[in-house]
């Protein structure tokens, strides 16, 4: 029997371990089944603490099983500063006469939109995301990481700015597992196929996906 994604703590004898799609309550998060974080000091608290500046209308997506450590943070669009002339100073936010003077040039400002994280992606202790980063399904963010740019699927990145470390899979595997798409099949097709998951290979979940005709175009 596979746990019940509706449990904001899955381990009863670790609270440290939550998971967000029944935790987080912001319209502004959006966060697949299965996706934990795990957290010694406050797991509970991963919307408030973890997810910072959230000011604008960007939205953060998070895909299904992915495995959050400790101490990972998604920055949002609310963390820029202009950058256009000479001071950074966020003026505007003080209110008064500062931000009826320049309320316009924040509000002009460009924003790279949403923050997307794919499916089945494993964040690193204390790894950092910046705003409206794509990262792709399986990717792996190394501890301590940075991420600046997009990150592609089934890729392995690591330091500040994170860099790709390497692919994970060649593109032709990589394409076979974005189709099978295990991740979106039954909560009972998984169960009985997690030890493929887990250890078998991109053929092996090709076949599944194709044998219960789940495989997406």
């Amino acid at each position: 029997m596979s746990p019940d994604p509706t449990t904001v703590h899955p381990l009863a004898a670790h609270e440290r371990v939550v998971f967000l799609k029944p935790l987080v309550s912001s319209p502004k998060i959006v966060v697949g089944e299965y996706t934990y974080y795990d957290d010694p000091d406050g797991a509970t608290a991963f919307e408030q603490r973890n997810v910072l500046y959230g000011y604008g209308p960007e939205r953060l997506l998070i895909g299904k099983y992915c495995a959050i450590a400790s101490g990972t943070r998604f920055l949002m669009a609310g963390a820029d500063h202009p950058t256009m002339g000479v001071s950074t100073y966020p003026f505007t936010m003080f209110g008064g006469e500062w931000a009826e003077r320049t309320l316009d040039i924040v509000t002009g400002m460009p924003s790279r939109g949403d923050t997307v994280v794919g499916n089945d992606v494993w964040f690193g202790y204390q790894a950092v995301v910046m705003p409206g980063i794509h990262i792709g399904d399986g990717a792996i963010v190394a501890a301590g990481a940075v991420v600046t740019a997009d990150v592609p699927p089934y890729t392995i990145v690591g330091g500040n700015p994170a860099k790709p470390i390497r692919r994970r899979f060649d593109e032709a595997d990589v394409d076979r597992l974005r189709r099978a798409a295990w991740w979106d099949w039954p909560a009972e097709l998984v169960t009985a196929n997690a030890r493929t998951i887990m250890a078998g290979t991109p053929a092996d979940i090709e076949r599944i996906a194709a044998e219960h005709g789940l495989e997406q175009s």
